[in-house]
């Protein structure tokens, strides 16, 4: 048996985003997102299901709240629909109501409220308008971003501008993957998500407000599959590419010279932009759910080709690495200093089984109590780590796996509706006093 202790003011959340969980696609005035139309399009999402329902999060947040609370959680991070906001151009009060409505039943039940502004749910109406490939869309996000500060500077604790913006450029504008399905325009895309990210935390300086405002990455940092100088170069390849393409910016203002000059990546970069992307911010985010192992290849056009490993995978065939958390960690803390940091997300998609109103997710509660034992080693260390925010609160829509891949802590029965907490929603429940034993 371990017992693991944390400080009193280390925050435990389970986290969510808008599209994956709250359904009511056509309601209250929302506008459609790239989402909609690529879940509907593509042959790249699972027999082109969409988030038109869900969980219904819309409707019953004030349900799932309470569970939250039951189960001791400090915090919710949960994302604004951009869509909800701005429909069409112009501002929607209803959806503004709805998120403060939110923010005060979480505020009721003792809990913190961190807003993420945008996690993939891109308005229909910029994509039209060339979406992140297209400059302005990062000066209609900063517009969206004043409307939401304006409005709920006192119901939001903490703000994350973007969620793991490599996954917008490179998904959706790099390879297609992803919405909006596009190919070959990622180092566009990615300036332009770092810029949106500049010109919203410039808009939240202005106004004076004070709650802590920062960005969520998902950084990956591969080990080289030898020690030869090709796969050492390889490793460091990917780690700009996938991790420093936007840290850099933010605690440098410059990108990774190692993409720039030997690589030959050009962003579209205009005067004054990396000043406004190199802001300072309170806090970065970090959501780490696997490690990988890279090695050199002459002909990839990168220069780095992904590796077999030997580690237990969850459903998704990602690596259980816990000890990659620490790696990250310790490399996010030696490039940004004491810049605080907080896992935003961590967690693993697992074959759950519903039997007689339980569900007895043992893999998925040793993955957890893996990953929290190496935020205590790295707090052990004087790593500047603040918090952790469980993935997912809720099992649903998993972007082009559809409804096929279960994340949540909480079993949702997608005919009905209904909420099953897990073994491991017990587990954090029993976290409540800062410390965990297993």
């Amino acid at each position: 048996m371990k017992r693991l202790y944390f400080p009193n003011d280390f925050l435990i959340g389970c986290a969510t985003s808008s599209y994956q969980v709250e359904g009511a696609l056509h309601e209250d005035g929302r506008e459609s997102c790239i989402w909609d139309s690529f879940s509907r399009k593509s042959d790249k999402v699972y027999q082109n299901q969409n988030g038109e329902i869900a969980d219904d999060q819309y409707h019953l947040y004030e349900e799932d709240i309470d569970l939250m609370s039951r189960l001791g959680f400090k915090s919710y991070r949960f994302s604004i629909a951009w869509p909800r906001i701005i429909s069409y151009g112009k501002i929607n009060s209803l959806g503004l109501e709805h998120y403060k409505r939110l923010c005060r039943e979480l505020h009721k039940k003792g809990m913190k409220a961190m807003a993420t502004l945008y996690h993939w749910d891109l308005p229909q109406s910029l994509e039209d308008k060339g979406g992140w490939l297209e400059r302005n869309t990062a000066y209609e996000f900063a517009r969206y971003a004043k409307v939401c500060f304006e409005y709920l500077a006192d119901d939001v604790d903490m703000w994350i501008t973007l969620n793991e913006p490599f996954c917008s450029a490179y998904l959706g504008y790099g390879n297609g993957i992803h919405a909006p399905g596009l190919l070959g325009g990622n180092e566009i895309a990615a300036h332009h998500l770092n810029l949106a990210h500049g010109l919203a935390v410039s808009e939240y300086r202005k106004l004076g407000l004070k709650a802590p405002i920062g960005i969520s990455l998902n950084p990956s940092i591969p080990k080289p599959s030898t020690q030869s100088m090709k796969d050492v170069y390889a490793a460091k390849i990917a780690c700009a590419f996938q991790t420093d393409i936007y840290l850099d910016p933010l605690i440098s203002g410059e990108y990774p010279k190692l993409l720039t000059t030997e690589l030959g990546l050009k962003f579209p970069i205009e005067p004054d932009d990396m000043a406004l992307i190199r802001q300072k911010i309170d806090f970065i985010g970090i959501n780490y759910y696997s490690e990988h192992v890279v090695s050199f290849d002459e002909k990839a056009e990168l220069r780095f080709r992904e590796e077999p490993t030997w580690q237990e995978e969850t459903n998704l065939q990602w690596p259980v690495v816990p000890f990659g958390l620490l790696r990250t960690l310790q490399y996010f803390a030696k490039k940004t200093g004491n810049t605080p940091l907080y896992i935003t997300e961590n967690g693993a998609a697992y074959d759950d089984v519903l039997a007689e109103g339980r569900v007895h997710d043992k893999k998925r509660c040793d993955y957890y109590a893996q990953h929290l034992e190496i935020c205590n080693q790295a707090i052990e260390e004087g790593i500047n780590l603040k918090g952790y925010f469980a993935w997912s609160f809720l099992d649903n829509y998993e972007w082009t796996y559809g409804y096929t891949k279960r994340f949540g802590i909480v079993y949702v029965d997608f005919k009905t509706q209904k909420r099953y907490p897990k073994d491991s929603a017990y587990m954090f429940r029993d976290f409540n006093n800062n410390y965990i034993e297993y």
